[in-house]
């Protein structure tokens, strides 16, 4: 491989996801040194526990700067950062005659105030050639009743990213957009996971629903590629299209 990420630092914000945990361990094979963070340390902690003593836990609160300020503190006195990925969330879902505020502000500052205040705290610290990278989704380009503020901070992550690679150059900003995944989000969310599959790799190009390794996949090759810059990687098999 012309890149590596052998001994390079990495942050991964949003400590309790399948992709999350996805991505750790294909780093940690890749010969990574991966800090995983998230609001709860006690969560966070347990989280890196069950993916190996190379992980370590920080504690990060994507809602307050405060919080994000002191974690930046910690990883300077480390020695800095070559990546970090956000992949934190919050659901705002529902019809919009619905949508409580508190739900709205909580689904913002996951995925476009916390990773704003994340830049504003963190991108000082990435090494040459390192890059921050957050999450999107396909909400943003197959938006759907129940989905509008989904779709909101999604479209608004992509923005976010391209906006903030010319702002911050030479350190690279990049945005990767998953599909519909196979995790385990779904158990709480669909009502028939299995049916709700079906029907998605029956339109889908590429005939099947993603796996956490699809993503992590992705993730790690915008991590390595230093002249993909201020770009939205869609992961989902074609899904925007059908």
């Amino acid at each position: 491989m012309p890149y590596s990420l052998r001994d390079k630092r990495v942050l991964i914000v949003g400590s309790g996801s399948d992709i999350a945990a996805a991505l750790v361990t294909d780093l940690l094979r890749e010969g990574a040194r991966v800090t995983l963070a998230g609001r709860n340390i006690e969560k966070t902690a347990s989280a890196t526990k069950a993916l190996g003593d190379a992980v370590r836990p920080l504690s990060l609160d994507l809602s307050d700067e405060e919080s994000i300020r002191a974690a930046a503190d910690q990883v300077r006195a480390a020695g800095g950062l070559d990546h970090l990925v956000s992949v934190a969330t919050e659901r705002a879902n529902g019809p919009v005659a619905s949508l409580e505020r508190g739900a709205l502000h909580a689904a913002f500052d996951a995925k476009v105030v916390g990773p704003i205040l994340l830049a504003k705290h963190f991108a000082r610290l990435i090494a040459e050639e390192g890059s921050l990278l957050f999450f999107s989704g396909l909400a943003a380009w197959r938006p759907s009743p129940g989905l509008a503020a989904m779709a909101a901070t999604n479209g608004s992550v992509s923005t976010l990213a391209s906006a903030l690679a010319v702002e911050l150059a030479p350190t690279r900003v990049n945005a990767l957009s998953p599909g519909v995944i196979d995790t385990s989000n779904w158990d709480v969310v669909a009502a028939d996971k299995q049916e709700l599959f079906r029907q998605v790799a029956a339109s889908a190009p590429a005939r099947r629903v993603g796996d956490p390794s699809d993503v992590s996949a992705a993730a790690r090759a915008l991590l390595v590629n230093p002249y993909i810059n201020g770009e939205t990687l869609h992961v989902d098999g074609g899904a925007r299209w059908s």
